[in-house]
C-alpha cells in the first residue's frame, strides 16, 4: 500500500544511469510549444478531471509517475506489465518541432533532477554524474522529493507500517539544513506519502489516510499562511478523490493543471484537471 511510487523513483534513477544511451542525442532545444501543441495538442480540461493520457500514450500495463519536465517539452512515465514490476520501462516524449516524438531512457530537462536521495545537473556538456544528497537524506527510504525553485526539498518517508512522515529541508546561506518534519497540520493520519510543493512554495498537496476521507487515501492541500507557517490540510473533495487511494499529484511546470492518480490501481491512468481546483480552496484572506 502507498509503495507504487518507490519503484517509480527507482526507475528514474535507471533513467539516469541510462541517459548516454539515448536515441536522437543530437535534437536542438526549440522555443516552448504553441498552446496547441502543449500537452500533446489534447484540448486542455476545465473544472472537471479527464484523462490526460487517452489515446497518446494509453499502453498495455500499469502506469505509473507521468510528469512534464519544467520547459514543458518533455514527458515521462513508467510502465510495466502486471507480472513484471521489477522489469519496467521509462519511455519519455519530447516535443520537437511541434511534434511530439517517442524515446527510451532519455535524459530529462531541468537542471538539477533528483531521485530519493540522488540528483543530478545539467552541465554544458550534458549532465553530472550521480550525486547523493549524503546523510541523513541516505538513510531515509523517500519515495518522492519535490524542489522548489529557493531549493527547499520537500519528502516522505515509506514505512510498511504507513507512519512515515513528511520533511523538508531549506537552503539556508547556501547551505542545506538537516531535514525537519512538518507539523500536524500535515504529518497527521496514516500512509503520508508523494508531496508537491508549489514552485513559490505557496501550497504543499500530498495524500494520505484521514478521518473523514472518502476512501482509502485522499488528497490534500495546505496553504502557507502570511506568518510562515503551514495551514489545515484541505481535502481537495469529491470531485478528486474516490473510494480508493488518490494520490501523486503535482501541478504542471507553468501552473496551469493538476495531475493525479485516481483509484491508484491498475492501469494507474493519470487525470489533469484545471489548477483553477487549487485556488477554489485556497482560504479567502
Amino acid at each position: 500500500m502507498k509503495n507504487y511510487n518507490f519503484i517509480f523513483l527507482i526507475l528514474v534513477l535507471v533513467l539516469f544511469l541510462n541517459a548516454c544511451n539515448t536515441k536522437n542525442q543530437d535534437s536542438k532545444a526549440n522555443d516552448l510549444p504553441t498552446k496547441e501543441h502543449t500537452y500533446f495538442g489534447q484540448k486542455p480540461p476545465g473544472l472537471e478531471s479527464e484523462p490526460l493520457e487517452r489515446g497518446i500514450i494509453t499502453k498495455e500495463g500499469w502506469k505509473l509517475g507521468g510528469v512534464f519536465t519544467p520547459g514543458m517539452k518533455e514527458f515521462y512515465f513508467t510502465t510495466y506489465a502486471g507480472d513484471a514490476p521489477l522489469d519496467p520501462t521509462v519511455t519519455v516524449f519530447r516535443n520537437e518541432n511541434r511534434v511530439w516524438k517517442q524515446y527510451d531512457f532519455y535524459s530529462l530537462g531541468g537542471d538539477t533532477l533528483y531521485t530519493n536521495d540522488k540528483y543530478i545537473e545539467r552541465t554544458n556538456t550534458g549532465w553530472s554524474k550521480i550525486k547523493s544528497l549524503g546523510s541523513p537524506f541516505d538513510t531515509i527510504p523517500i519515495m518522492r522529493l519535490t524542489a522548489s525553485l529557493k531549493g527547499t526539498l520537500v519528502f516522505d518517508e515509506f514505512t510498511r507500517d504507513g507512519t512515515g512522515v513528511l520533511r523538508y529541508s531549506r537552503l539556508v546561506n547556501g547551505k542545506r539544513e538537516a531535514p525537519k518534519p512538518f507539523g500536524k497540520e500535515i504529518n497527521t493520519g496514516k500512509w503520508k506519502a508523494h508531496p508537491f510543493i508549489a514552485p513559490d512554495e505557496s501550497y504543499i498537496i500530498w495524500d494520505c489516510e484521514r478521518e473523514g476521507g472518502y476512501g482509502d487515501g485522499d488528497m490534500y492541500i495546505s496553504f502557507k499562511q502570511p506568518d510562515g507557517t503551514w495551514g489545515p490540510a484541505i481535502n481537495f473533495g469529491d470531485k478528486i478523490n474516490t473510494e480508493g487511494e488518490d494520490g501523486g499529484g503535482y501541478v504542471t511546470p507553468d501552473g496551469k493543471y493538476l495531475s493525479y492518480c485516481p483509484r491508484c490501481k491498475p492501469p494507474y491512468d493519470r487525470m489533469w484537471v484545471d489548477a483553477q481546483v487549487i485556488e477554489n480552496l485556497r482560504p479567502k484572506q
